[in-house]
C-alpha cells in the first residue's frame, strides 16, 4: 500500500530585516536571516543551518526509532553536523555534510551493534537520502556508566 505523507512550512519576510519560518502545527517560528557572509545578520538561523540541522535531527530521530525496534539500550545521542558549501561552476552549494554521532552505551559489547545501527539509520535518513551532496558518517561510541548520563554543551 502507497502512502504520501504532507508537511507544510512557509517562510515570511516583513520589510527589509524581518524574516521568519513556521510549520503547520508548531507553535514557535524562527527567526532566520542569510548568513553573514553573504550580508546576514549574525546570530539567526538561516537556511543552510536549517538544512545541516535537518539532517543531523532526521540522523537523531530515525537512529532513535530503530533502536527502540531493535531493543538496542544506549544512554545519549549527540550529532555534530557540519556542512560544506561551496562556489563551483554552477554556483554555490553544499558538497557533503559529516555527521559525527557521538553514542554513549553501557556496555563495551554494544560497540559493534552501536556502529551497525548508526550506519543503518544513516542510510534510512529521508533527509540525507533525499540530497544531492554526499552524507559521511563519522561514528564515535562511547561506553559509559548509567548513572554517568552528560550531554555535550555544543561549542558555537
Amino acid at each position: 500500500m502507497d502512502k504520501t505523507y504532507t508537511f507544510h512550512a512557509s517562510a515570511h519576510l516583513l520589510g527589509r530585516t524581518k524574516a521568519y519560518v513556521a510549520a503547520e502545527a508548531v507553535p514557535l517560528a524562527l527567526q532566520f536571516s542569510t548568513p553573514p557572509e553573504f550580508n546576514g545578520e549574525r546570530g539567526k538561523w538561516t537556511p543552510e543551518h536549517l538544512l545541516v540541522a535537518a539532517t543531523s535531527s532526521c540522523l537523531a530521530a530515525t537512529f532513535r526509532t530503530m533502536a527502540e525496534h531493535s531493543k538496542f539500550e544506549f544512554i545519549s545521542l549527540h550529532v555534530e553536523a557540519e556542512g560544506v558549501l561551496e562556489k563551483l561552476e554552477d554556483g554555490l552549494r553544499f558538497t557533503r555534510i559529516v555527521l559525527r554521532p557521538r553514542l554513549a552505551v553501557i556496555h563495551e559489547d554494544d560497540r559493534d551493534r552501536a556502529v551497525k545501527l548508526l550506519q543503518k539509520a544513516e542510510r534510512s535518513c529521508l533527509v540525507s537520502r533525499s540530497l544531492q551532496t554526499e552524507v559521511t558518517l563519522e561514528p564515535l561510541i562511547v561506553v559509559q556508566a548509567a548513572d554517568e548520563i552528560s550531554l555535550p554543551v555544543p561549542a558555537y
